[in-house]
């Protein structure tokens, strides 16, 4: 049996996920929530801002009733995650975007393999991470700690929407690339196992991972890293 129609409106932010119909009537089943309308209508509530019903703002478990006007907005910006440090999961798409993250110093956790959707948000919930990811279904899941989609595939623009939207602290050289842990100064002789005969010539300066033992220095790709750090920075900066 039909339930209430009523009338949703998404706002234009949300566009990517609701195929360039904004507005629409929607007779719903009478006992569903309106967060679990948002969902089947297919934005996932991790991009869900305020829940506007009649002008009035309701929660996610609001049941809808008969000819009530929905407007659903984005997350408003920055977005504040409370209740533990802010520290992101990405999964197994996004390499390139957490190695950019523990550059700029911050906790990224990143699994390299398809470990697969429940055991990426149960790791979320255990570590009190935000999942960033493009997997819509995996944002969707309940137990995740917190969540986030990645709107875009091009890793400038992917790193550029998460520091607009997390706004998290940055502290750019301290973490491994390679594993995210902290890295701490080292000696030439310290690390010289890992070194080529060029590289111990050439330069004096070296880091080493505290938790995986990779040794870092200023080589060829610095000055693309530094490009990096400096755009990241200047967004805080701007933004500030």
């Amino acid at each position: 049996m039909n339930g209430p129609e009523i009338h949703v409106e998404f706002a234009p932010e949300l566009g990517l996920f609701v195929q360039r119909t904004p507005r629409r009537t929607v007779v719903t089943d009478g006992v569903s929530s309106v967060g679990h309308l948002v969902e089947s209508l297919g934005v996932p509530l991790t991009e869900v801002g305020a829940l506007v019903v009649d002008g009035r703002e309701v929660p996610p478990s609001h049941v809808p009733q008969p000819a009530e006007r929905l407007v659903v907005r984005p997350v408003e910006r920055p977005q504040r995650v409370p209740g533990a440090p802010l520290r992101f999961l990405l999964d197994v798409h996004l390499g390139t975007l957490a190695r950019r993250l523990r550059l700029l110093g911050v906790d990224t956790a990143y699994e390299s393999t398809d470990i697969g959707d429940p055991a990426l948000a149960a790791r979320s919930a255990a570590e009190k991470r935000v999942m960033l990811s493009r997997d819509r279904g995996l944002l969707r899941r309940r137990e995740l700690w917190a969540g986030a989609f990645v709107y875009s595939t091009r890793p400038d623009d992917q790193l550029h929407d998460v520091l607009d939207r997390f706004a998290p602290d940055l502290s750019p050289w301290t973490r491994c690339t390679a594993c995210n842990g902290l890295l701490r100064q080292a000696t030439k002789d310290e690390v010289a196992a890992q070194l080529k005969h060029g590289t111990q010539r050439s330069y004096d300066v070296f880091a080493q991972c505290t938790a995986c033992g990779r040794a870092y220095w200023k080589g060829a790709h610095h000055d693309r890293l530094e490009a990096v750090v400096e755009r990241a920075l200047s967004m805080r900066t701007q933004s500030g």
